[in-house]
């Protein structure tokens, strides 16, 4: 073989390894570079979805505002006026009790309930003193001592408010006997309740065992994060395995020549 043949072949062969090479980038870069747009488009999109769902504004609202009666109230919308002038002030406006959470809504010189000359010892003229645990009304744990709507309406319209025992009216205690069996799930608001079918509203004790679920953000998160990662180590597993079989096939014509 002459001179000019030899190096023919040599640039030649130099050639198709370069041409090799380059198919082998090309191979391998498009796969992962499709693979990672895909992962980045995809995380940005559950990341965007979570922080809006996160950061939905909620509208604010003053939370010792009288309750508004919608233009048809019933007899549970007309207690929850009854409960917002009688009730609130010491079972919270969610029913939650006296908490130090609902305190923090009154006026600062007046979230301590006890001190003296408030509600504690001593208090104001005309002034009386509240227990230091005042329980709630609506909720998980609320009304357990109760059986029927109708030991609940008797305890109202007997020893409530506090401040003034007996002083609600027939209709107002059985207004607020409504609202809160309502606000419970264990009235369905409609009609009047009295003391003809009160004893057949249940309180089971217990009633309110609420299961634990995972809110929509977390899923959100949680689902994202290991399909992202799913995808990125695809993504990583692709060009290897393209390097493994070029390699393979280049280790196998090298034994052929």
């Amino acid at each position: 073989m002459t001179p000019c043949v030899m190096c023919l072949t040599h640039v030649c062969a130099a050639r198709s390894k370069f041409v090799q090479r380059k198919l082998l980038l090309k191979f391998i870069c498009i796969p992962f570079g499709i693979a990672l747009l895909f992962a980045g488009l995809f995380l940005d999109a559950g990341d965007v979805q979570g922080s809006q769902l996160q950061t939905t504004p909620v509208p604010t609202q003053d939370r010792l505002a009288e309750p508004t009666l919608p233009a048809d109230s019933s007899q549970a919308d007309r207690g929850a006026q009854v409960y917002w002038l009688s009730c609130l002030p010491c079972h919270g406006d969610k029913g939650q009790g006296l908490t130090d959470e609902f305190r923090a809504t009154y006026p600062e010189e007046e979230q301590n309930c006890w001190q003296s000359g408030c509600h504690g010892k001593n208090p104001y003229e005309n002034g009386f003193t509240i227990p230091k645990k005042i329980p709630s009304v609506i909720g998980d744990t609320a009304l357990a001592k109760f059986s029927t709507g109708a030991q609940l309406h008797a305890y109202i319209r007997a020893a409530m408010p506090f401040w003034k025992p007996g002083s609600l009216s027939e209709d107002d205690a059985w207004q607020v006997t409504a609202f809160v069996l309502r606000e419970n799930k264990l009235w369905n608001g409609e009609g009047e309740l009295n003391e003809s079918n009160a004893g057949d509203v249940a309180i089971p004790r217990a009633a309110f065992l609420t299961p634990v679920v995972t809110t929509q953000v977390d899923q959100v998160q949680k689902t994202s994060g290991a399909l992202g990662w799913i995808i990125l180590l695809g993504s990583l597993a692709v060009p290897l395995i393209l390097l493994f079989v070029f390699k393979k096939q280049k280790y196998e014509q090298d034994l052929q020549r």
